[in-house]
């Protein structure tokens, strides 16, 4: 029911809803604004052609963005589950070492990680005799899951350690081993509160991505800045960038939405 409530107070908006639709209005401003600037209508008509010509060649290239996101988010979610479950190890050694190796790739620049799997990592792989390449964007995705493995690692470990210290001691007082107890009764618990992080983690490193073009992959940026060096025109760099930077916000404001409100349903749970 719309309106004031009882007590005289107005029911409460959500903070990130109200900063969502400033943000779209602002870009649409701003592409109505750089579209006016040439004063003349055939010239503003022109500029929405144009963007409209290379619509589609942007777009593929954000879809090789999300092609990008989505296998780095794998290769380090997986990764990072096996990091964090090192982090809880009752050997020392091993969560020495796993620590270590969390806190470096966590603490360390994407783009520095994403030139060092560019050059390290060989062009070349020779496989029963056959020299096979290794495809630049599969560096890209391996460079990009580095920083993911690390910061997965840490929301496994933080996951794990947040479910109550009663809950390993009754499943002990029960007769089950250590690793019973992990994989049967303390990780189902603290999946649901290692998702919202999840989810937000993938949103960063969605709009990451883009520093992939930087290392030659071609993708979104570089598919705009093609079209924009083929049309020659300055009046097309804002309305250009905003049509790419407008695809990533629809794109990563509904999971941050969807994580907001995961993570107030996991504290209403407990």
């Amino acid at each position: 029911m719309s309106g004031p409530r009882a007590n005289g107070e107005f029911p409460r908006l959500d903070p990130r809803w109200i900063a969502g639709l400033c943000l779209l209005a602002l870009l649409l401003c701003s592409l109505f604004v750089a579209s006016a600037q040439t004063g003349v209508p055939p010239e503003s008509q022109s500029i929405a052609a144009a963007l409209i010509k290379w619509l589609p060649l942007v777009f593929s290239g954000f879809l090789f963005n999300l092609l990008v996101s989505v296998l780095s988010m794998a290769l380090g979610t997986a990764a990072g589950v096996m990091l964090g479950l090192g982090l809880i190890s009752e050997r020392t050694a091993l969560r020495t070492a796993c620590a270590g190796a969390m806190q470096f790739f966590r603490n360390a620049p994407w783009l520095v990680l994403l030139f060092y799997a560019m050059f390290l990592i060989p062009f070349k792989i020779a496989l029963l005799g056959e020299s096979i390449p290794f495809p630049d964007w599969i560096k890209a995705v391996i460079g990009l899951a580095l920083p993911v493995m690390a910061n997965v690692a840490e929301i496994v470990r933080g996951g794990i350690v947040s479910i109550p210290l009663g809950q390993w001691q009754s499943a002990r007082s029960l007769a089950f081993t250590r690793s019973q107890i992990l994989w049967l009764i303390i990780i189902p618990q603290a999946v649901k509160r290692m998702i919202p992080p999840w989810m937000n983690l993938y949103a960063i490193l969605t709009m990451a991505t883009p520093l992939i073009s930087i290392v030659g992959v071609q993708d979104g940026l570089t598919m705009t800045r093609s079209a924009l060096v083929a049309e020659g025109r300055p009046e097309l760099f804002l309305p250009m960038y905003l049509v790419l930077l407008a695809m990533f916000f629809a794109y990563c404001y509904p999971i941050a939405l969807g994580t907001s409100v995961l993570e107030r349903r996991v504290e209403t749970q407990g």
